[in-house]
């Protein structure tokens, strides 16, 4: 079990100058067994939100955001070559606090995790893809594609240091 957190800090130009978004990812990772070669391996996106100085006064809100839940299903032993690899759904609900928040959409799609752990070094690849499939028929229907490759270096202390990029 682990819980990573993220934090993100935008800032806007243009027609939103001076305008940012604060945002916390709390990412709860829960492994399950499902049986003697198979865990099925949880991670939640929790998003808190804070929205400022956007000119249009319903824009500047703060709460929680639309929550993604994934399940990626996934071998117990590494690959012959060392690679640990997962699979599944991944499911957008729309729990946003504001309609500013949130997409107000509900959103289902694939998603697939593959990393390799060598010594200290673990280098992998998480990606996404969630289409809406129900909710406000007056807000934009969603499609959206996430690639976070990621790096970490764990110390001998069992600190870990990681580079994680999303696109």
């Amino acid at each position: 079990i682990s819980v990573p957190v993220q934090y993100n800090y935008r800032e806007y130009g243009g027609a939103n100058d001076g305008a940012t978004v604060n945002s916390l990812n709390i990412q709860p990772v829960i492994p399950f067994s499902l049986n003697a070669d198979w865990n099925v391996i949880t991670r939640t996106i929790v998003p808190l939100i804070d929205r400022q100085d956007f000119p249009v006064a319903a824009m500047n809100e703060s709460g929680l955001g639309d929550i993604v839940a994934s399940q990626f299903f996934s071998p117990k032993a590494p690959t012959a070559r060392g690679w640990i690899w997962g699979a599944g759904p991944a499911e957008l609900l729309p729990t946003a606090t504001d309609e500013a928040l949130g997409g107000e959409k509900w959103g289902l799609g694939p998603t697939a995790v593959a990393l390799k752990q060598t010594g200290p070094w673990t280098v992998g690849l998480l990606t996404s893809h969630i289409w809406s499939v129900a909710g406000d028929d007056d807000r934009d229907d969603i499609s959206t594609t996430s690639l976070q490759p990621f790096l970490s270096y764990t110390t001998k202390t069992h600190t870990t240091v990681g580079v994680v990029a999303g696109i």
